[in-house]
């Protein structure tokens, strides 16, 4: 489909938009991947919706909230813009969420531009996302949010040369350059910087690269899924972390997977805004309703970023109901308690500003399950990489 917005079609989005401004019910459209591989995703967002409406009711202000979910398969940007329009136009939604991949993210932009609906962000985290639409906010997180004081903290902690390795996609790239940027301020050298083809399911030669390397530690940096795991059960048995190369990651021991790595995970450490086992009530509370709903459901970095997704588009719809532009300008700067812990919308990154955790792999005492126990605390930490 042909990326330039017909004049056609922006009436057609405008006359949605207008007839919805008087009812009652506030809908808001959900693009996720509900199959295949990343499927997970798509259910992690649906449970944490089910999970925050369970919570606080249906109602937000004057209106009632109807969520509308649409399956985008995965990386995919022509059917996510598709399916945004059809969500638009046919469904006439007011607000959209989701988005868990970056190409499919930016694929909308237009859209939304033109059509001035709030879209919340649950994961996609390259930071230019942003800049493509003011009406694009995100509950999730950046690279440059977790990647670079990742690279300050190893530099602190005595390494010294770090090799980087990355999927070749706009957030591999983004956490590369972060990682780099500020590991190299701090005075470390990244003796290699491996760009892995997105499609790579054999992990072995790169690993085998940075062994030959020789490097302190070795960054990385997958999208989620299958990726994630295969990488890391690829690092641990080709020996790194016998031969004291110390693995640094983001997301890599999310819960979903954490406990298939089993004891070859432990002492894996990784820079994060969320762990499953943060220490609050909020937290908790989150998990006993989630669990509760959904008795299998694992609680991760997907589940708190549509959870808090929720939040905000409860707030924006009790403040502005479906006027676009005062919905955005009402959640800026607006801050909350998350299960991750307290969070702030920058009123001009349109990210949220909150704490990035070292997280180490450990075995729980009383459960017996492997966990991310949160190490350290980086506190209010904004998008880095917004003025790069």
């Amino acid at each position: 489909m042909n990326r330039i917005i017909t004049a056609a079609l922006v009436a057609a989005i405008s006359v949605a938009a207008s007839s919805a401004v008087f009812a009652d019910t506030i809908k808001v459209g959900v693009i996720a991947p509900f199959s295949g591989p990343f499927a997970i995703y798509g259910k992690q967002y649906r449970e944490a919706i089910e999970t925050y409406v369970a919570q606080n009711g249906t109602a937000a202000g004057e209106h009632e909230i109807e969520f509308i979910y649409k399956d985008v398969g995965g990386p995919n940007p022509d059917n996510s813009r598709a399916l945004a329009q059809e969500l638009l136009i046919r469904e006439q939604v007011d607000y959209l969420a989701g988005f868990t991949f970056t190409p499919n993210a930016l694929a909308v932009a237009p859209l939304i531009e033109q059509s001035q609906t709030p879209t919340v962000i649950f994961n996609a985290a390259t930071s230019s996302i942003n800049k493509e639409s003011g009406y694009f906010l995100r509950t999730s997180y950046t690279l440059w949010q977790v990647s670079a004081p990742l690279a300050e903290w190893a530099y602190d902690q005595g390494m010294r040369t770090v090799a980087i390795t990355v999927s070749d996609y706009g957030p591999g790239i983004d956490a590369e350059n972060a990682f780099k940027a500020a590991f190299e301020a701090k005075g470390g050298e990244v003796v290699d910087a491996i760009r892995m083809p997105l499609s790579t399911t054999d992990f072995t030669p790169f690993i085998q690269r940075v062994r030959d390397a020789d490097p302190d530690a070795v960054f990385t940096f997958l999208p989620g899924g299958p990726p994630t795991f295969t990488y890391t059960k690829t690092y641990n048995e080709n020996g790194l972390a016998q031969a004291g190369i110390k693995f640094l990651g983001t997301a890599e021991t999310e819960e979903v997977n954490l406990q298939g790595l089993g004891d070859d995970a432990i002492g894996l450490t990784t820079a994060y805004h969320y762990s499953g086992a943060h220490d609050s009530d909020m937290n908790r509370d989150f998990k006993a309703k989630l669990t509760e709903l959904f008795p299998d459901a694992v609680a991760n970095w997907a589940s708190v970023g549509a959870y808090d997704g929720t939040h905000l588009i409860y707030q924006m719809v009790a403040a502005a109901g479906s006027d676009g532009p005062a919905a955005v300008e009402s959640a800026l700067g607006l801050e909350w308690e998350s299960p991750r812990g307290t969070v702030k919308m920058d009123s001009d990154t349109r990210t949220v500003i909150q704490n990035v955790y070292i997280r180490e792999v450990e075995r729980d005492s009383t459960t017996g399950e492997l966990v991310n126990r949160e190490k350290g605390v980086i506190a209010t930490v904004g998008d880095l990489g917004w003025t790069q």
